[in-house]
């Protein structure tokens, strides 16, 4: 049997996992000298490397000292955190990473507990170290503290400390000693430290834990051998595990992870990690066995959704002017290849032209609406909404969340104050160098929208993160938006003449000559309730001309919102329309008349 490691990064979002993977492909000469390395190698989706988050969870392996080394990058970010309890399930240790000034954050929290109840070896990476507000030794304190709370046993408590830059590609055991030229001392404590896989001889079982998806082959399992062989040529079965039915399947390849890629086998050994092609209708935790004695490995945890939304045809004026792919069959074929891919989605058809689609977080849903636009896709969706639950008395329950806000002092009033609105409950509060980092429950109706609330109130200071914890009592109503907005009244290009003079009345969302339409929200009202304005009146040109009576046009520059802050401002009688080139918001009716008669529907 080879010698084998199999590790998975884990830290809270930007704390620089995939960044020092890049620099332990870079050293560990993966590429060849006329290939081009790229930057963020392992986020390879172009949101991915726009954002700089890592959404889906990539495996690599390092050939160190004649020893295979799996490495497993994992998402930071809380909407994708399913992916991380699954995937811990293929390692035996883990790197956790923790940033040198901030410390462990509320997702750090989050995956050691994991890593520590599956018993994995930890080895503690201080990342980032040669920033200027470092506090090495803080930040040591409160990683033992945390392992302590989240009851680590004596032998998870003796985990051996790396600090360095992954940016900069040294890490060392000796901050003041040792050289600063080499990634070497992480690979070498990966093989000191943890544990080679437990060869355990007998009948076959290998259980999946992520699932990938190509055109050609379908679905591919991606797991890991947990006793015996996995080999091509023997008769093996599926049990799924929603049910436990067995199911005879013909595998069709198996790949090892080699490199930067792929590498077909016949054969792969315990412990080893795969991907298999050929079963179609394979999913997450589902086990292949042994055809003549099948046993079934227990079940993998699989996140619920939290958050719902209505994906729709757009039924706009300017609906197939910008996008290609328009119809409802379009978009059910879209959504249901997406859920092929993402099990953390759910995909429900409401009536012909109308799909919910349910998921972990805005984030999650925003990322799927925006590849959607990429390729060509044209819908309109509604606002998001929480999913709640009921308990055995028939008590209403929803989702609580823990969100962490880092916030320089003179700011934390504020936020106090904004998230209290939101019914969020302070728990936990600490001073670190000049910042506060306040903690708060706050149910997940109280998130929506709150990052840009926050941003303002903190002159854009606040670092803000939350993950969700459990489903908790109704907390009460939510304040959402305040402010009314300003509708189109007609169709055809905004006027700089008409946005100058209806300026008192709000700010917009526009530039001029913008097209618009009846209906379409250009921007907001400084009062409350809805205005309609008409956006295509001119300026009354005669032949007399007076020196007083022309005044001069200042436009202020209009408000541009992302996808994600555009999702989180519309209100429930409004929609967002997605297209390859715009982002519009608007009215679910378009006509006034129609909202008049359907004003209470969206109460």
């Amino acid at each position: 049997m080879s010698e084998i490691r199999n590790i998975a990064i884990i830290a809270h979002v930007d704390h620089g996992k995939t960044t020092l993977v890049d620099e332990i492909i870079k050293q560990a000469k993966l590429f060849r000298d006329n290939q081009e390395f790229q930057e963020c190698f392992l986020d390879s989706n172009d949101l991915e490397r726009e954002r700089g988050i890592t959404i889906l969870s990539k495996n690599i392996s390092v050939s160190y000292k004649g020893v295979k080394v799996n490495i497993i990058d994992t998402p930071g970010h809380s909407d994708f955190g399913g992916q991380v309890e699954r995937v811990l399930n293929l390692a035996d240790g883990v790197l956790l990473l923790v940033d040198a000034a901030e410390g462990p954050m509320p997702q750090t929290r989050f995956v050691l507990d994991k890593a520590l109840k599956l018993n994995l070896k930890p080895i503690v990476i201080i990342n980032k170290a040669d920033k200027p507000d470092r506090r090495i030794d803080v930040v040591l304190d409160k990683v033992l503290d945390l392992f302590i709370e989240l009851d680590a046993t004596e032998e998870q408590l003796e985990f051996p400390v790396l600090y360095g830059s992954g940016r900069d590609g040294w890490m060392v055991e000796d901050l003041d000693n040792d050289p600063r030229d080499s990634m070497l001392p992480v690979m070498d404590a990966i093989l000191e430290h943890i544990p080679k896989p437990e060869r355990h001889d007998g009948p076959v079982q290998m259980q999946v834990a992520s699932l990938d998806y190509s055109d050609y082959v379908g679905r591919i399992g991606v797991g890991r051998v947990y006793r015996g062989d996995l080999a091509k040529n023997k008769s093996v079965v599926m049990i799924k595990q929603k049910d436990g039915s067995k199911k005879s399947v013909n595998l069709k390849q198996i790949f090892t992870f080699e490199g930067l890629g792929r590498t077909e086998k016949e054969v792969v050994e315990c412990g080893d990690l795969c991907a298999i092609v050929g079963v179609d209708d394979i999913d997450i935790g589902d086990t292949i066995a042994d055809a003549n004695s099948p046993e079934q490995l227990p079940a993998l945890t699989m996140d619920e959704p939290t958050i719902s939304m209505l994906f729709r045809v757009n039924d706009s004026p300017f609906y197939g002017k910008e996008g290609s792919l328009v119809s409802s069959r379009h978009i059910r074929e879209r959504l249901l290849k997406e859920v092929e891919r993402d099990v953390a989605l759910r995909v429900e058809d409401v009536n012909g032209d109308s799909f919910k689609v349910s998921g972990r977080g805005v984030l999650h849903l925003s990322i799927l609406i925006e590849n959607m636009r990429r390729e060509g896709y044209e819908l309109s969706v509604s606002q998001p909404t929480v999913i709640f639950h009921t308990d055995e008395d028939g008590n209403k329950l929803e989702p609580i969340e823990i969100l962490s806000v880092d916030v320089p002092e003179e700011y934390a009033g504020k936020v106090i104050e904004v998230v209290g609105l939101r019914r969020g409950e302070m728990t936990h509060m600490e001073q670190a160098g000049g910042r506060q980092l306040i903690e708060f429950n706050i149910p997940t109706r109280g998130i929506i929208g709150l990052r840009s609330k926050l941003l303002t109130a903190s002159a854009g200071e606040a670092i803000v993160s939350h993950r969700f914890e459990k489903y908790g009592p109704f907390k009460g109503e939510v304040p959402h938006r305040l402010a009314g907005t300003l509708i189109s009244m007609g169709q055809g290009p905004a006027a700089a003449y008409a946005i100058d003079g209806l300026q008192q009345r709000g700010v917009f969302f526009i530039e001029p000559n913008t097209d618009t339409y009846e209906g379409m929200i250009v921007g907001e009202n400084s009062k409350e309730g809805d205005l309609v304005v008409n956006l295509q009146k001119g300026k009354q040109l005669t032949n007399v001309r007076s020196s007083g009576s022309d005044r001069a046009m200042k436009i202020a520059p209009a408000i541009k919102m992302s996808l994600e802050q555009s999702l989180e401002y519309i209100g429930k009688d409004e929609l967002l329309e997605v297209t390859p080139k715009s982002i519009r918001l608007r009215k679910f009716y378009l006509k006034e008349i129609d909202r008049k008669r359907n004003k209470d529907k969206f109460k």
